[in-house]
């Protein structure tokens, strides 16, 4: 099964500038990066714009991480999709076994394959991350609910953690040293991103047949799974909102030390990743916590106010 989208991707001029920086030069490697960055653009809107205030050379690697999340993703969470859930679960074995293969082979005939062997094979990124990836993305298939946050976060590890690990080696530190420390707060930060999108996704989740805020938690708030169902705001969901957005932010703020261990011309990045990611509980809050009429979403104003002065510290620590 074969990543590449329907259309030959065209290799414009700024791609290009970014994987002569990367030191891509193959043809088929050229495409199948490029093919990642088009993925990346057209369904990751915030998270390709905290891509680019890496510098060119780090950018087509984070996009090979996207290309692989997003279609494994796509294979679970396709509405549209004809297939029943045990098929998808045999389509997503039968690729993600594929791509473990091509990983450990250090080659791959597939369009987004290629793009991701280079990069693990660059980075030294461990195989293991992205077998949690595809466990998680199992999960979604068979789990439609989590009873306690431990139980989430078996779930959240694959889904979201293994995400900012996988680019620690991509983004770099300032020293060996610090790495430790900087393993942990990428893992946080992965979590609290993934977090805020359960809390504004509520709806959508419900729509796909699942609930990812932990029951025991919600129960203590009084909420039940029917009540969500309902999709009326009711004190008792809006209590339980309350509870989970401050794990976000607790997350974020024990993150961030974390980032200070990053390579300079990293941090911008991740900075501006973690306002925008985290932010979207900010949004939450502004539509007064309306998770089941509205969609919680990071104005253009926040991105430009977040991005500008990011990407000004980025062309600075380059």
């Amino acid at each position: 099964m074969s990543l590449a989208g329907k259309n030959p991707v065209q290799i414009g001029p700024l791609t290009g500038r970014e994987l002569k920086a990367a030191g891509i030069a193959d043809p088929d490697l050229q495409a199948s990066f490029a093919e990642c960055k088009r993925l990346n653009s057209l369904h990751g809107k915030t998270y390709y714009l905290a891509t680019l205030l890496l510098p060119p050379a780090k950018r087509p690697f984070v996009h090979a991480l996207y290309g692989f999340a997003r279609y494994a993703d796509e294979i679970v969470d396709d509405l549209n999709s004809t297939l029943s859930d045990e098929e998808k679960a045999v389509a997503l074995s039968t690729w993600g076994e594929s791509v473990l293969a091509d990983i450990q082979a250090g080659r791959s005939n597939d369009h987004i394959g290629q793009a991701l062997v280079e990069t693990v094979r660059r980075f030294n990124i461990p195989l293991e991350y992205f077998t949690a990836f595809l466990h998680s993305m199992t999960m979604d298939l068979t789990v439609t609910e989590y009873q306690s946050y431990s139980d989430l976060m078996e779930y959240v590890y694959g889904s979201a953690s293994v995400i900012g690990l996988e680019m620690l080696p991509i983004l770099g530190v300032v020293s060996e040293s610090a790495r430790a420390e900087a393993t942990v707060a990428a893992e946080k930060l992965g979590t609290a991103f993934q977090l805020a999108n359960f809390i504004r996704d509520v709806g959508e989740d419900l729509d796909r047949g699942r609930i990812y805020l932990p029951i025991d938690e919600l129960q203590s708030h009084g909420v039940t799974s029917e009540m969500l169902e309902e999709r009326v705001l009711t004190p008792q969901i809006r209590s339980a909102l309350t509870e989970q957005i401050e794990r976000v932010r607790k997350l974020q703020r024990e993150a961030a030390s974390g980032i200070e261990l990053l390579s300079a011309d990293a941090r911008p990045c991740m900075y501006a990743a973690s306002e925008l990611y985290c932010g979207i509980v900010d949004e939450v809050e502004k539509i007064d916590y309306e998770i089941f009429t509205k969609r919680a979403k990071t104005s253009t104003g926040r991105r430009l106010r977040v991005a500008l002065p990011a990407y000004a510290e980025a062309l600075r620590a380059r």
